[in-house]
């Protein structure tokens, strides 16, 4: 008995975020197979002079327009990092509140993972630096060169490691859709 190729492909279609009130990185993937393969990646960007809820507005409004343009069947987002700053930290977390509720609105399981755990699921070691990192990233999709802006690499990181959860390899990149976009 023949199998049916496309009968047996299941495909999820991950959204990863990298939250933040200046600049939120968000990135697609597609877990097909087995593999991962890149979609798109972009950023959020908010205006330091507009009052913070309208800041966290737009960011909750352009997360449902990505939700609604890509549907993707779950969401990676970075924990929060308090670091040095601790100031800092409060409007990244009303940001990742923001972006937890629209995942939640739009009835997407949120995998959270701490920056350590993407750090070490995509460079293989949690001490690994920004820049290992999104090399790797880079490589592990078969991109031409690095994500940009570092929000929107963080992002597909984190979507990486949504996907490597579930036990994909990545050792078959094939799709760039939306390469030539950012």
């Amino acid at each position: 008995m023949k199998r049916n190729k496309a009968a047996s492909s299941v495909c999820r279609r991950i959204l990863g975020i990298d939250p933040g009130l200046a600049g939120t990185g968000w990135g697609i993937l597609d877990a097909v197979d087995g593999t991962i393969q890149y979609v798109d990646h972009g950023i959020i960007e908010t205006k330091a002079d507009r009052p913070r809820a309208e800041r966290l507005f737009f960011i909750l409004s352009s997360i449902r327009s990505i939700i609604d343009q890509y549907k993707p069947h779950e969401a990676a987002i970075e924990t929060l990092y308090f670091g040095k700053n601790v100031s800092s930290a409060i409007p990244v977390a009303e940001a990742r509140g923001v972006i937890s509720a629209a995942a939640a609105e739009r009835g997407l399981p949120l995998h959270e993972l701490t920056p350590n755990a993407i750090k070490l699921g995509v460079a293989g070691g949690a001490r690994a630096d920004k820049k290992q990192v999104q090399q790797m990233v880079k490589i592990i999709l078969g991109l031409d060169d690095i994500p940009r802006p570092d929000h929107a690499a963080d992002a597909l990181g984190a979507a990486i490691c949504a996907a490597n959860s579930c036990g994909l390899s990545f050792t078959q990149k094939t799709s760039r859709r939306g390469a030539e976009a950012n």
